[in-house]
């Protein structure tokens, strides 16, 4: 029997079937299965409505079934069949392997049937058929053959949905680009996360404080004691040496490449003395591994040509976890959180200046997670040597978290819940030492708690951190669209640098309900004040100062920033005080900027003149409020542009060409645009399913126009006249209608359950502040109707929120 979590091998004779419990998907319809095969031909996987028997055979099935078959006419072709009658027959694609086993998967989804090699769900495709006629009630999976055995292992049945889609393409993606210098024989793939691992310590002298000597020869192969003793049961000797006499070196070394690598390969003679080696040390994987290969070639010896090497993968390789150490090997990660906390085998002390000691560690797990460390201990610096080091400026406690990371690969969220300071503080630590996956942790962690109150001292730590500019640039837009809150409810704002401010000061998002808050904001950054207060403090300070105390280094500052201040948009009577105060004499570019403003305020200016200053626009980023009331309210976005935003009588907003909406099918006399943005109740409005990228689509989109943007915070639907409810969907905004972020999910949702119903949604959180200019509501599940589970039937469409 094969069990799920255990990984059993299974051998599948000639014209049989193998049906287990296990080997059923979630949902009817909706199930990938992963597997490898080892076999000369015919790999045949089957998926049925209902369990078929042992003697089961596909040829002679005449119930609705799903037959695929790799390495079809002797290895040669990739076939799939429908109840018996074949509908793709190919060559070349998807074969079978006798010399090892391979990984394959194979998915299903309302009849879209892709196939691909190796151990993950939709990477390394290499097929994929749509059927038109898709049959949504497969549910098992029989695994089978045809004249030949056919070799099973580590098969897994997993779920299927949208979304499990968009996890699993982008696994195994993060690549950190940022090139290193190649020093000391180190490939520059040690930049590379998914290259660099424990297989390039495999019998390495670096860092190595273990010697096994084997065979009559005596050869000397160097190993690491704390990777040895997380992966089985070692006793070491005074003198750090392991003698095995016994043992031949080809043997050892597929024993130590098993632990490193998690993979192995032997020939078939050595299997017995490998068993014994990892019965001698208790690497109980190994052993368990080498046993079952064992039995299967004394109770199955046909399938395997004698003299080939056989493959052992240690199973948690199969794991859809992030390939970072230890995950993926057979080493015990909590045996390394207690070798950690209790200093066993430590090899290393680590102590921070002005604090002490914080933790004894091991240079070998460091340097897995960081290359600077790496070099630091091999390349004849003096902690080389040393088994201590010492860091200057660094936070104990953000360096203890690290370190935590570094031997369970996870963060503690008790440590750092609600702790900001230390989160930021890690973030820097894992910048300084290249430990680039907790600093992709990091920067999630951060944006999912990004707010007002602490984009500033955001800003300030990851402001020198190349690999951050995209929360650099989140924590800017932020800032400018809460201007007024960040610049008056703390004074940290004062603390950025000069780029940054001006960055945010022109920032099209930058929102504000008045210049002179654009004004005091600046006077309050030159003269980094600790405290709030208005224009009429700081012309105190100047009448008893000078300029260049004040404002002290910021001084020049002052003159790069104050041209970005709308002067002439500030009422006239604010203009009159301005160009009374003692800052007209005091900075000249004050004085010119004011002098400016009420020239323009008296005389006025040319168009030509106007034209080219954005001193003289209002900001792009002034809203206009459109707020839902009612269902079917004349308040929104599509009816606002009906109008000529405001200007004219409503016409429909597609005819006047103000609003694009566009549908996942083509055209057609039920599939018409128009319907959405119209004000009559239409029977019959549908998008059809469009297939992309290896998946099924049914939306409809809005284009609010290349020179409007909306902040989307609340929108109505209206049902056509069908029964067709939909039950899962999002609503996505974009700015470029191909990037999508969503902006609501709707999962199982039952509000809509009568025909030509209207209903509306809020949008809330973070994502309600986003400006977009394109809208969809994309169909992310099947609707109540089974026969036609992909068509989206609405026939009105409104979005509300701030509008420019």
């Amino acid at each position: 029997m094969i069990e799920k979590n255990q990984h059993k091998f299974l051998t599948v004779a000639p014209f049989e079937c193998a049906w287990q419990e296990e080997f059923k998907f979630k949902e009817a319809g909706r199930g990938c299965v992963v597997f490898e095969a080892f076999a000369r031909n015919d790999v045949t996987v089957v998926f049925r409505e209902n369990v078929g028997s042992r003697h089961y055979h596909y040829k002679t099935d005449s119930s609705p079934h799903y037959t695929v078959v790799l390495g079809s006419h002797r290895n040669r072709r990739l076939k799939i069949e429908v109840d018996g009658k074949a509908v793709v027959d190919v060559e070349g694609v998807g074969l079978c392997s006798s010399a090892a086993f391979q990984s394959y998967w194979i998915s299903i989804y309302d009849g879209l049937i892709c196939i691909g090699n190796g151990r993950y769900p939709f990477q390394n495709v290499v097929f994929q058929w749509l059927d038109s006629n898709p049959n949504c009630n497969v549910q098992y999976v029989g695994l089978s053959s045809w004249d030949k055995h056919v070799g099973y292992r580590n098969v897994n049945v997993l779920p299927l949905t949208q979304n499990h889609v968009s996890l699993w393409k982008q696994l195994d993606s993060s690549v950190y680009n940022e090139k290193e210098e190649n020093e000391e024989g180190y490939e520059e793939s040690t930049s590379n996360d998914d290259k660099w691992g424990l297989a390039d310590f495999l019998e390495s002298w670096e860092l190595s404080d273990v010697l096994f000597i084997v065979g009559g020869e005596e050869k000397a192969v160097p190993a690491h004691k704390v990777i040895l003793a997380a992966a089985g049961n070692f006793h070491f000797a005074p003198d750090d040496l392991i003698q095995l006499k016994e043992v031949t070196y080809p043997v050892l070394h597929a024993f130590l490449q098993y632990i490193y690598t998690g993979q192995t390969r032997i020939s078939e003679a050595q299997l017995v003395p490998l068993r014994e080696i990892s019965l001698q040390f208790e690497v109980m994987p190994l052993l368990k591994q080498c046993e079952e290969i064992m039995g299967r070639f004394k109770s199955n010896k046909k399938m395997f040509d004698s003299g080939k090497n056989v493959e052992i993968c240690y199973p948690n390789c199969q794991s859809l976890r992030p390939t970072v150490f230890p995950y993926g090997l057979p080493i015990s990660v909590s045996k390394l959180e207690q070798f950690y906390s209790a200093g066993n085998y430590s090899d290393l002390e680590v102590y921070v200046e002005d604090y002490g000691f914080v933790a004894g560690a091991h240079k070998i797990i460091i340097s897995l997670w960081s290359l600077p460390f790496l070099k630091m201990f091999t390349n004849g610096m003096r902690e080389s040597a040393s088994t201590k080091v010492r860091l200057r400026e660094v936070s104990p406690e953000a360096l203890k978290a690290m370190l935590n990371y570094m031997y369970s690969g996870e963060l503690d969220m008790e440590d750092i819940k609600d702790n900001d300071t230390l989160l930021l503080h890690i973030l820097l630590l894992a910048d300084q030492f290249g430990i680039t996956h907790l600093q992709q942790e990091c920067c999630k962690i951060l944006l999912e708690c990004l707010y007002e109150d602490s984009v500033c001292q955001i800003l300030q730590v990851i402001s020198s951190i190349p690999s951050c500019k995209v929360i650099e640039e989140f924590c800017k837009r932020k800032f400018s669209m809460q201007f007024d809150y960040c610049t008056a409810a703390s004074m940290d704002f004062t603390l950025l640098d000069e780029a940054t401010i001006r960055s945010i000061l022109q920032h099209p998002d930058l929102t504000v309900t008045s210049e002179e808050k654009v004004l005091n904001a600046i006077l309050l950054w030159g003269v980094q004040a600790k405290e709030f207060y208005g224009l009429d403090a700081v012309e105190a300070l100047l009448i008893h100062s000078t300029p260049e105390i004040i404002f002290g280094q910021r001084l020049n500052s002052l003159n790069h920033l104050l041209p970005l201040v709308r002067f002439p948009l500030m009422p006239f009577d604010l203009l009159k005080k301005l160009e009374k105060s003692s800052l007209m004499t005091s900075i000249p570019a004050f004085a010119n900027l004011v002098k400016e403003a009420i020239d323009y305020a008296k005389f006025g200016v040319t168009w030509t003149e106007i034209e080219p200053n954005p001193r003289f626009h209002h900001r792009r980023s002034s809203y206009k409020e459109l707020q839902y009331i009612c269902d079917g309210d004349s308040n929104g976005v599509l009816y606002y542009a009906g109008t000529s935003y405001g200007e004219h009588r409503w016409v429909n907003p597609m005819l006047s060409k103000r609003i694009v909406i566009t549908a996942s099918s083509p055209m057609s006399r039920l599939t018409d645009p128009k319907v959405l943005a119209s004000r009559a109740y239409q029977g019959t409005s549908f998008s059809g399913p469009r297939f992309e990228d290896g998946k099924i689509f049914s939306w409809w989109m809005v284009d609010v126009g290349e020179d409007h943007q909306l902040m989307c915070n609340y929108y109505t639907l209206r049902q056509d006249g069908s029964r067709t409810f939909i039950r899962h969907w999002n609503l996505q905004g974009s700015l470029d209608g191909k990037q999508w972020t969503n902006l609501r999910e709707h999962k199982n949702e039952q509000k809509v359950c009568k025909p030509g119903q209207f209903a509306s949604w809020a949008v809330t959180g973070p994502q309600a502040l986003l400006p977009f200019r394109f809208f969809r509501v994309l169909l992310t599940g099947p609707t109540t109707d089974l026969t036609e589970p992909w068509k989206f039937c609405i026939c009105f469409l409104e979005l509300y929120g701030y509008f420019r």
